[in-house]
């Protein structure tokens, strides 16, 4: 009975690991290793919950702006899901002059 938990509970933590609660930071550049960022940070961002409402704007043009940046240098993008995604928000963060 134990043997058949202990299964039970690792098969569960492999398939829903991140199902809870996940928050990822990837760069939207292949050829990041030698960027230089610049001096300002621009963010936009959308969100949704409960799969049925969902607002904002998460493109670079409206991070920009947010920061002020005529010349972008390089972009990443934040996602945060909780709950399955109950509730995510995804961030376009941009780095530019």
């Amino acid at each position: 009975m134990i043997k058949k938990s202990l299964i039970l509970m690792c098969f569960l933590a492999l398939f829903t690991s991140g199902c809870l609660y996940s928050n990822i930071q990837r760069p939207m550049d292949k050829d990041f290793h030698f960027t230089d960022l610049g001096s300002k940070e621009g963010r936009s961002s959308n969100r949704s919950v409960l799969w049925l409402f969902a607002w904002g704007d998460a493109g670079t043009r409206a991070a920009a702006e947010d920061g002020e940046i005529s010349i972008i240098k390089h972009a990443d993008q934040e996602m945060l899901f909780v709950l399955f995604g109950l509730y995510f928000r995804i961030t376009t963060v941009v780095y530019g002059d």
